[in-house]
């Protein structure tokens, strides 16, 4: 874990320093810089040894291997599938899972699909019954596609334009789906 080298060089002390400091061994030390997970009571011993929070050694690791030109690539790769339900959240899927790039931005960008979906299926079911009920002469079935599509299509650019300046979604929601 490059955040713990980090953290560990700017204290300047040695592996076996944070060992004996933390309570944790040289080899635990040694296979968490080299990129084994941290947590648990390793995270926590080793976070007050070097007196930052858990969230800062967390922190510092999503956001050194975070990869946003593969999330950028992740999120517009929903944008061909608008109009297939389900294929504009199994494409993003099935790049996550081959690419092993498995974080909050993904699950997010995976999320934010599945609700429209949902969103946007429901509301295509309810589009008759609001002729009805309105007493309209125009069919509102392909109006609510259309504009479900182009509503998709604005969120899926906002938050690729989003991922590039300021690499996190300007469109996001507050849990995940997934």
């Amino acid at each position: 874990m490059p955040g713990l080298i980090k953290y560990r060089e700017k204290l300047n002390i040695t592996q076996e320093e944070l060992a004996e400091k933390s309570g944790i061994s040289v080899r635990t030390i040694q296979r968490i810089e080299a990129g084994a997970k941290l947590k648990g009571h390793t995270l926590n011993a080793i976070a007050k040894a070097l007196q930052i929070s858990k969230e800062e050694l967390i922190k510092e690791k999503s956001e050194e291997t975070s990869n946003y030109k593969l999330m950028k690539l992740i999120n517009i790769s929903s944008l061909p599938f608008v109009v297939v339900p389900f294929l504009n959240i199994f494409v993003p899927v099935a790049i996550i899972y081959a690419k092993k790039e498995y974080n909050s931005l993904t699950k997010q960008i995976v999320s934010i699909q599945i609700m429209w979906t949902i969103i946007s299926g429901f509301l295509f079911l309810l589009s008759p019954f609001f002729n009805r009920v309105f007493t309209s002469e125009i069919r509102l079935v392909l109006p609510v596609l259309i504009v479900s599509v182009l509503v998709n299509i604005i969120i899926i650019l906002v938050n690729t334009i989003a991922l590039d300046k300021n690499k996190k979604l300007r469109i996001k929601m507050k849990f995940s789906l997934i």
